[in-house]
């Protein structure tokens, strides 16, 4: 069985039946069969599906927004905000798809060749889904893989298999035909014998290295392409130009988007040193004023941050917390595991973070800021590049010049931000590099990934 667990209370959501190795074996054959028939099928014909998924969402975003809030923690405010911005993809990708993989040609020299470029569907695309945006993830990989003419299985994170079926039931609501999306609930020791499946062709992954080592493996082993998103250590430099007040609060909103849990959150803040107390003083008079609390709670009592998605994540996350403090850093706010039900932990910042301690060299997946202090600008490029992670970036400066250079030139990671914090938007691609993995999602990028780049030549 599959349990969801309140993080709030502690409590059974619900038990859910794994899937059958005998289901799911059916449910592929149905996938391959669908795949076949979609790949046939209008761009307009789609679209009208996609923006049909788009409603459902908006019509019934309070009900998933509490789903979230029961399964993985999250505010109810910001479960809105999620299913709001995934029909926001199903719509972009309904606009632009036929455009996206529009045939491009290619001029040959001289003769009577011509040839362009197409763009066709794989087939059957795996997704394993993490459980921080349980609709968001999946709905990005789902509307532009459906748009290019694919077929979607879903294996999503246990603790959230309730948003799992709950994404299906909507593209059925939609118009859907069967098959075309299936979730299955199994566990992730059975996911390479789906990898492996005669009627898989692709797998995407969004998860932890670690689990992206074992996709890419059992990927590689059967010869099918594979795209992960993975874990991110984000540095925030700020510059000694920058507006500190702005600086302050977009770091804020990035570090506890989520209770924290975002590989595009912030979490290490590198600041020059002769603008590190002013900085500090704004950042942790920010982090102080976010709230956490029940996520159910909306109106004027409503938490910035619920609880974290396990009590099991929280208790590592403390752990990190503890032995940086161990090793030297200097505890600036929060850092106690509250004295209440629930896997809650309060806004946390530790300053004079430094290499060795776990807040440096590790990815925080929860509330906890690292100030780390720089010389000059060379040194806060060197800092903020010292890490095996690479997914987002950003740097505060008022000289927009020197931002734009630092964010296109100077930064290791696939997404740079000038004084705003790293998000994702589906007009633009969306990924990263060393281990924070490779491939893209979104924009036209995104849609051309689960596709056969075909050249077509006539003589």
């Amino acid at each position: 069985m599959l349990r969801s667990v309140n993080p709030t209370t502690g409590q059974l959501v619900r038990e859910y039946a794994e899937t059958t190795p005998a289901a799911v074996s059916a449910a592929l054959e149905l996938a391959g069969r669908a795949a076949q028939a979609w790949r046939e099928t209008t761009f307009d014909r789609r679209a009208t599906i996609l923006r049909a998924a788009a409603s459902r969402l908006r019509a019934r975003v309070a009900e998933d927004a509490r789903r979230m809030a029961l399964e993985m923690g999250k505010p109810v405010a910001q479960g809105r905000a999620e299913a709001e911005k995934c029909a926001w993809v199903c719509d972009h990708y309904a606009e632009h798809a036929e455009r996206d993989l529009a045939p491009e040609r290619v001029a040959m020299n001289g003769g009577s060749e011509r040839a362009h470029i197409a763009f066709r569907p794989l087939g059957v695309i795996l997704a394993v889904m993490p459980w921080n945006f349980p609709y968001w993830q999946v709905f990005r990989f789902a509307a532009p893989s459906l748009m290019a003419g694919n077929a979607c299985v879903l294996k999503h994170a246990s603790n959230v298999s309730g948003c799992s079926l709950a994404i299906e039931e909507i593209f059925r609501e939609a118009g859907l035909p069967s098959g075309l999306f299936t979730s299955l609930l199994i566990p992730s020791s059975a996911v390479e014998s789906v990898i492996g499946s005669r009627h898989v062709h692709a797998v995407t992954l969004t998860g932890s290295a670690p689990a992206g080592r074992a996709v890419a493996a059992a990927a590689g082993k059967a010869l099918k392409k594979s795209v992960l998103e993975l874990g991110g250590s984000d540095p925030y430099v700020v510059l000694e130009d920058a507006d500190l007040d702005r600086a302050a609060e977009a770091c804020a909103a990035s570090r506890v988007i989520n209770s924290g849990q975002s590989c595009i959150a912030a979490k290490r803040f590198v600041v020059v040193e002769s603008v590190r107390a002013a900085f500090t003083e704004r950042f942790v008079a920010a982090m102080r004023a976010r709230r956490f609390g029940d996520p159910l709670v909306e109106g004027d009592g409503a938490p910035d941050l619920g609880p974290m998605a396990r009590a099991d994540l929280r208790d590592a996350l403390h752990r990190q917390v503890t032995e940086s403090i161990a090793r030297g850093a200097r505890l600036v706010l929060g850092g106690d595991v509250p004295d209440r039900p629930g896997a809650f932990y309060p806004p946390t910042v530790l300053d004079g973070v430094a290499p060795g301690m776990p807040a440096y060299d590790e990815e925080t997946f929860g509330p906890v800021a690292a100030i780390i202090a720089a010389r000059d600008e060379a040194d806060a490029i060197r800092i903020a590049n010292d890490t095996a992670f690479g997914l987002g970036a950003a740097v505060f400066t008022r000289d927009l010049a020197r931002g734009e250079r630092i964010a296109a030139d100077a930064l290791d990671a696939g997404a740079c931000f000038v004084n705003a914090f790293v998000r994702s938007d589906p007009r633009l691609p969306f990924g990263g590099i060393k281990e924070s993995g490779y491939g893209r999602e979104l924009g036209a990028f995104g849609i051309r990934e689960f596709v056969n780049v075909k050249s077509v030549v006539v003589a």
